[in-house]
């Protein structure tokens, strides 16, 4: 439910046109684990942790998720393409609001020598009930805590993590 949430917040945001750049997500130390296994940081944002070589669920989701959803036009592992930008990098500027505002609704960069769109994926549950999970993965993949390949190690899905994606994908 609160994954719902963020991508409704997200995009009033984006839609208001509430959207700044910021510095970027900041320190990425976890520092509290919540009930549905999602590991935050001290100011709240959703991260990695990973300990002797085992993931949270959250970034093995997260390269699960990317590597069915993103990578055709992202690259592998976030390492971006000719087609469209290197995910890993840009969340190192992008705070985790504006990443949200992006997937949920789109971006389209003009430039003159090129245009770039992003497609809105606000309404596909495929992505919008992993968000959380995409930003996670693609963090650990920005600080270079977690290399390119699958996590061979990982925690058990939480229980709460599963009511949650059982209900934002329409399942009782």
């Amino acid at each position: 439910m609160r994954k719902i949430c963020s991508v409704i917040a997200a995009m009033i945001l984006v839609a208001s046109g509430g959207i700044a750049v910021a510095d970027g997500p900041g320190d990425p130390t976890a520092v509290k684990k919540e009930d549905d296994g999602k590991w935050l940081d001290k100011d709240g944002t959703p991260t990695y942790k990973i300990s002797d070589g085992t993931v949270d669920w959250f970034t093995y989701s997260g390269y699960r998720r990317y590597h069915s959803d993103c990578h055709v036009c992202h690259g592998p592992d976030g390492m971006g393409s000719t087609y469209a930008p290197a995910l890993k990098d840009s969340v190192k500027t992008m705070s985790y609001g504006d990443f949200l505002g992006v997937v949920a609704s789109g971006r389209k960069n003009i430039s003159t020598a090129q245009e770039n769109v992003m497609p809105a994926f606000g309404d596909n549950p495929n992505v919008a009930c992993y968000m959380d999970d995409l930003y996670v993965y693609l963090r650990a993949r920005s600080t270079e805590a977690w290399g390119r390949q699958r996590p061979s190690k990982k925690e058990e899905k939480p229980e709460a993590y599963t009511k949650a994606e059982e209900a934002c994908m329409g399942h009782k």
